[in-house]
C-alpha cells in the first residue's frame, strides 16, 4: 500500500530544516594526530608533471592529515517554497488565472483521440488550467485518465473528487445489463450521518484514512469531504444524511477527527458547505437559499464545526451557494460571492490560511443570477482561490483577466491565491512527480481491510426508534409469507437488491415488488389487498438528498400505504435507507429502523439486524420531530430489548487514536 507523507505544511518546514542538520552531522569524528608524511623518492633523471590541482587522492598520494575535517557537500534541498515562487515567477497573467479553474471532467475509459478526451486536454494544455475535479468511473480508468492528464499539464494539477462517502461515491465499476451486476470498485460507506449515530470519532478518522489513501492511490488529492454542515432544519432538501448531525459539538468532533484521517494519509481534507448549509429549505441547485440569521446565531450554531477543523489544520473549504442578508454586503448576495464572508469572517476572523473553493459554479443559486463572467470576477474579489466547475471555463478566465487588466482585480490578488495553489502542490510534492503507479490501485483500493471499516460504520449505526409488540427481531420460517415493498428512485438500480437477497436467504417465499414515484395510487391499493393475507411486510425506503430534486420526502401514496397497515394491524417494518425525518409522514409505524443509506454494507447491516444476527445499539444523531430527541434509540442485543428509546445517553464507542478517542457524549443543542 503507497504510503504518502502527512498534509502538513509546518511540519514538512522542520522536516527539510532537520535534513540540512543530518547531513551536516554525517561525517566522522575526529581521531588522533596522524604522523607526518614521509617525502617520496624524485628521480632527477625524469621530468616531473604536476597533477592537477582539483582535489581528488590518486594512486600514491599520501592521506591529507585533515581528511576528517573534509566533508562531501550534500546537494542542499531546495527550501519549501522554493519551487513555488519560482513557478509563480515564471507564469503569465493568463497562466495565472488558469491555475484557478478546476473544471469538471468524467473518469469513464476515453481513448486518445476521442472527443472527450481531445476536450479535456485542450483544457490542460491551452487553457492550462490548474486542476480538475473528476467523477464516475472505476479506479483504474480514472488513475489513468490523471496520469494522462499529469502528463500533457505544463504545471503539475490538482485533482480533487466528490467523496463524501469514501472513493466508491464515485469510482465504482458500474452495474452490467442484463442480470445488474455490480462491478464492483473503491469502498463505499454509509452517509456521514451514519458516523454521528455511532458517535465514534475513531470510525470518523479510520473513514477520513480510507477515503484519503484510496483517493491517492487513483491520483485524487482533494475529497472533497467530510461536510461539516449541521443540519438542523429537518425539511433540507441537500444536506440530510450528508451531515454527522444536529448537535454543533459532535459535528466538530466527529468532522476534526475526519480532517485528521484524511491529512495523515497524504489527502487534503475539505470541509464544506461554508459558512452552513444545514438550516435551508431550498437546494442550491435550484434556487438561492437564503438563511437570515444573525452572526450571534452562526457563532453557537453553523460555525463551531468549521473552526474546529481549522484549529485540526484542515487544508480547504467550500463555500456554499447561500445569502446571509445580515452579513454580506448584499441581502441576495451569495456567500460565495461575498468578501464579508470569505475574507472578513473566513480568513480574518477564524483565521483560516488554506484553500478556498467555490461550491460548483454551474448552479442554479449562482449561474442564474450573474452572468459567467461576472460570477468569476465577484468570487475572486470575495477571496476564493479556486473556481468548481464554471459552466464555461474560457469565459472565466477572460472576465477574470479583463477585470486585471482594467484595475478592478489587483493581480498580487490573483498572485496571493495562486501562490497558495502552487504550495499546496508543492507540499503534496507533486512537482517531483504526479503520476501515481497503476499496478498499486488494486493493492489500496476497495481491499477487504477497508470494507471491513465501512461494514463497521453500517452496523454500528443501525438506530432503532420504533419496535411495538416487539416485533424485531423477526422469528421467520421458511413457509412465512413475506413481502417486500421498496420505494427507490427510478434510475436508482440497485437500491434494495441487497437486502432483498438477504431477506430470501430466511424467506425463500418472499414476494419483492418496486415502486417509484411514478407508481399510480392504484398499485398501492393492490399491494395492501395482498398484504392482508400475508405474515409480513416489510417497507424499505430509499430516500436521500440527490441534487435538483429539491426534495426528501416520500410521495403521499407511499405514506398512505404504511399508515394503512399500521390501522389494519399487518405486522410491518419499515426501513429508512437515507432520510430518517420521514417517521413523521407514518408516526404509527410497527417498527421504523434507520440505517441512514442505501450502500450495499448499509442494506446487509439492516437484513441481519432484524434477524437479530447483529445488535442495534446506534443513536440518531439529529432529532426526528415531534417524538425523538438527539440520543434516542431502542438497543437490542440478542433480542433483548436493553435501553428505552428517547433518551439522550453517552453514544457508544472503545477504541482509541490519539486526540480523536472514541465516545461522544450526546446533548442536545
Amino acid at each position: 500500500m503507497p504510503a504518502y507523507m502527512p498534509w502538513n505544511p509546518a511540519l514538512r518546514r522542520s522536516l527539510s530544516t532537520a535534513l540540512l542538520l543530518v547531513l551536516a552531522s554525517c561525517r566522522p569524528a575526529a581521531g588522533p594526530e596522524a604522523p607526518a608524511p614521509t617525502e617520496p623518492a624524485v628521480d632527477p633523471g625524469v621530468e616531473q608533471i604536476a597533477p592537477p590541482d582539483d582535489g581528488a587522492i590518486r594512486p600514491g598520494d599520501s592521506i591529507p592529515t585533515d581528511w576528517q575535517d573534509r566533508t562531501i557537500s550534500p546537494a542542499e534541498p531546495e527550501p519549501l517554497g522554493a519551487w513555488t515562487e519560482a513557478t509563480l515567477a515564471s507564469l503569465s497573467l493568463r497562466q495565472k488565472v488558469g491555475q484557478m479553474i478546476m473544471p469538471w471532467v468524467l473518469g469513464d475509459f476515453a481513448p486518445e483521440g476521442s472527443a472527450g478526451y481531445e476536450r479535456v486536454m485542450r483544457m490542460v494544455r491551452d487553457q492550462e488550467i490548474g486542476g480538475v475535479i473528476i467523477s464516475v468511473g472505476t479506479p483504474l480508468d480514472v488513475a489513468g485518465k490523471v496520469n494522462a492528464f499529469q502528463r500533457e499539464a505544463p504545471v503539475p494539477l490538482l485533482v480533487s473528487a466528490d467523496l463524501e462517502t469514501g472513493a466508491g461515491f464515485r469510482m465504482r465499476g458500474a452495474v452490467y445489463l442484463p442480470g445488474l451486476h455490480d462491478l464492483g470498485g473503491a469502498t463505499n460507506f454509509p452517509a456521514l450521518m451514519a458516523v454521528g449515530a455511532t458517535g465514534d470519532r475513531v470510525l470518523s478518522y479510520e473513514m477520513g484514512r480510507v477515503t484519503a489513501q484510496e483517493a491517492r492511490a487513483v491520483g485524487v488529492h482533494l475529497p472533497f469531504a467530510p461536510v461539516l454542515d449541521v443540519n438542523s432544519n429537518p425539511d433540507n432538501p441537500i444536506i440530510n444524511t450528508r451531515a454527522f448531525g444536529e448537535n454543533p459539538a459532535q459535528v466538530a468532533e466527529l468532522g476534526a477527527c475526519f480532517v485528521r484521517g484524511v491529512q495523515d494519509h497524504g489527502g487534503i481534507a475539505t470541509g464544506k458547505h461554508f459558512p452552513g448549509h444545514g438550516d435551508t429549505e431550498t437546494d442550491s441547485h435550484l434556487a438561492l437559499p437564503i438563511i437570515r440569521a444573525p452572526q450571534s446565531r452562526l457563532d453557537r450554531l453553523e460555525l463551531p464545526p468549521f473552526q474546529r477543523a481549522i484549529d485540526a489544520g484542515m487544508g480547504a473549504v467550500m463555500t456554499a451557494h447561500i445569502a446571509l442578508p445580515e452579513i454580506a454586503e448584499e441581502p441576495r448576495l451569495p456567500a460565495t460571492l461575498s468578501r464579508n464572508v470569505m475574507t472578513g469572517l473566513l480568513r480574518g476572523t477564524m483565521g483560516f490560511e488554506g484553500l478556498i473553493f467555490t461550491d460548483a459554479m454551474d448552479m442554479n443559486a449562482i449561474d442564474r443570477l450573474f452572468g459567467r463572467e461576472e460570477a468569476a470576477v465577484r468570487a475572486v474579489l470575495a477571496g476564493v482561490d479556486v473556481l468548481l466547475m464554471p459552466p464555461n471555463p474560457e469565459a472565466a478566465i477572460r472576465g477574470v483577466m479583463d477585470a486585471v487588466l482594467s484595475g478592478r482585480i489587483p493581480e498580487s490578488r490573483i498572485d496571493d491565491s495562486v501562490r497558495r495553489i502552487l504550495m499546496a502542490k508543492e507540499e503534496l510534492g507533486l512537482h517531483e512527480g504526479a503520476e501515481v503507479d497503476l499496478n498499486a490501485v488494486h493493492r489500496t483500493v476497495g481491499i477487504p481491510a477497508h470494507t471491513a471499516v465501512a461494514r463497521e460504520v453500517a452496523e454500528r449505526s443501525l438506530t432503532l426508534l420504533r419496535n411495538e409488540r416487539n416485533i424485531l427481531p423477526l422469528r421467520g420460517t421458511g413457509t412465512a409469507n413475506v413481502l417486500s415493498v421498496t420505494f427507490r428512485r427510478a434510475n436508482d438500480l440497485m437500491g434494495g437488491r441487497a437486502f432483498d437477497a438477504r431477506l430470501r436467504q430466511t424467506y425463500p417465499r418472499l414476494q419483492a415488488t418496486t415502486v417509484t414515484r411514478d407508481t399510480p395510487a392504484a398499485e398501492y391499493d393492490r399491494l395492501l389487498a395482498q398484504a392482508r393475507s400475508l405474515d409480513l411486510v416489510v417497507v424499505s425506503l430509499h430516500v436521500t438528498a440527490v441534487s435538483y430534486a429539491g426534495s426528501v420526502a416520500v410521495p403521499a401514496a407511499t405514506a398512505r400505504f404504511i399508515q394503512e397497515l399500521a390501522r389494519l394491524g399487518i405486522p410491518h417494518v419499515v426501513v429508512s435507507f437515507g432520510n430518517p425525518y420521514l417517521l413523521r409522514e407514518f408516526p404509527n409505524a410497527q417498527a421504523y429502523l434507520l440505517a441512514w443509506s442505501g450502500a450495499e454494507v448499509s442494506q446487509q447491516a439492516a437484513a441481519r439486524a432484524l434477524f437479530g444476527e447483529i445488535p442495534i445499539q446506534g443513536r440518531t444523531p439529529t432529532r426526528i420531530p415531534p417524538s425523538f430527541e438527539i440520543g434516542a434509540g431502542i438497543q437490542l442485543s440478542g433480542g433483548r430489548v436493553t435501553t428505552a428509546p428517547r433518551s439522550a445517553q453517552a453514544l457508544s464507542g472503545s477504541v482509541s487514536v490519539s486526540g480523536c478517542p472514541g465516545p461522544i457524549p450526546a446533548q442536545n443543542p
